[in-house]
């Protein structure tokens, strides 16, 4: 249920801000809650399988960070903003 409740919130963050930063953030919340439903159903079943399955959630949440972070620290050099509209002139 708290899995569910962060994930849910980490969703409600995504669609909302505008701000690459607090998207990121929110991206990280979505995660750690898919980890918690791992570790969770894991424990329940008696297997060891939903900590495996967190690790590379774990994994997978770093390499997204370091990924993250170039990207604002280049989109800030660009237009001194964080501002996700403003990665829309990206296209073209």
């Amino acid at each position: 249920m708290l899995a569910a409740i962060l994930f849910v919130l980490g969703l409600i963050g995504l669609l909302t801000r505008r701000n690459v930063i607090f998207t990121l953030m929110s991206i990280e919340v979505m995660l750690n809650a898919a980890g918690l439903a791992f570790v969770a159903a894991g424990a329940r079943w008696g297997q060891a399988d939903g900590q495996v399955m967190f690790l590379f959630i774990l994994a997978m949440a770093a390499a997204e960070v370091s990924v993250g972070l170039a990207l604002v620290l280049r989109l800030h050099r660009l237009y001194k903003s964080v501002n996700i509209d403003d990665a829309s002139t990206l296209k073209g």
